[in-house]
């Protein structure tokens, strides 16, 4: 399954040519649905696989638009939640009652918002489940309280968000710094005018051998990871991914609906997944962070 062969956002102005383009093709009925998916899963009928992909295109599109503050161009956003939405297409069990929609939905967003934190960088703010959903959640969280104002927030404002989202204050004091964007340097620290931004800098940036030990920390743990969750099965990492790595966690009965079992054997998988990720990520950091010179029988 390839995306050669979709429509192509080329750039930002043309955003309408791309969603006139995708609405020229027909939404499926149930059944239609239905009949393609298990033509694609049982025969490896390409055809119907691409029907799959072109009916759920302007799924993707809307939910793309959602992730336009980020300062990401739409363009490689609709990209990535298009190979979202073909990774949902590939793994779709009709069978299972659901409507692919449905499923593609969180394949789709899972692949857009690792696509932003890749983008952003947040090596440190996007590596566990609550602080990427500070991430995706805060613009949200504060426009429910109205805090609109750029700028820092209010004391009552980040204990009010950071209970909203289940995270430390830090976390959201910190985080909303890092979206806030630039301010000038020049901008008066009081209204009266006295004094600068710029006046009360200190340099305390890391050096540039910190901060490249920490982009290798990062790195090695992206991969330790995604090779941890290569150890999984498919049902495994289903639940595993569902449940701690996703913004808006699935619940329990939604997935034993899903799978067809019930909540405890849903939990009971959750769990051993969790432990042979856990093992797994700590045997692959040792073995990526072996220096390179062991066992090779070079002088120490």
């Amino acid at each position: 399954m390839s995306a050669g062969n979709l429509p192509i956002l080329a750039t930002e102005g043309g955003l309408s040519r791309y969603l006139d383009e995708i609405r020229k093709f027909p939404m499926l009925k149930p059944d239609e649905e239905y009949m393609l998916a298990k033509s694609w899963r049982e025969h490896g009928d390409r055809e119907a696989a691409h029907k799959l992909v072109t009916s759920h295109l302007r799924l993707v599109a809307k939910i793309a638009m959602g992730y336009r503050g980020y300062g990401l161009p739409i363009s490689e956003v609709v990209s990535e939640g298009n190979v979202g939405l073909m990774q949902a297409v590939k793994r779709f069990e009709p069978d299972r009652g659901f409507r692919l929609a449905t499923y593609a939905m969180w394949w789709i967003k899972a692949s857009i918002q690792e696509y932003i934190l890749r983008s952003w960088s947040l090596v440190k703010m996007g590596t566990t489940a609550n602080q990427k959903k500070l991430f995706f959640n805060l613009r949200k969280a504060k426009s429910q309280i109205s805090a609109l104002d750029e700028g820092d927030l209010r004391p009552d404002q980040v204990s009010e968000i950071a209970t909203r989202l289940g995270v430390t204050e830090q976390d959201v004091i910190d985080m909303n710094r890092r979206l806030g964007g630039d301010s000038s340097l020049n901008s008066p620290l009081r209204e009266e005018g006295e004094g600068e931004w710029q006046d009360w800098l200190v340099d305390d940036s890391a050096s540039q051998e910190t901060i490249l030990a920490t982009q290798e920390e990062g790195h090695n743990r992206t991969r330790a990871l995604r090779e941890a969750l290569a150890t999984l099965n498919e049902r495994e990492r289903r639940i595993f991914e569902a449940r701690r790595l996703a913004e808006d966690p699935i619940t329990l009965e939604a997935l034993s609906g899903e799978f067809g079992v019930s909540r405890e054997r849903v939990r009971q998988i959750e769990v051993r997944a969790f432990e042979k990720v856990q093992e797994a990520v700590k045997h692959n950091l040792a073995v990526i962070e072996k220096p390179q010179y062991e066992g090779t029988g070079a002088p120490g």
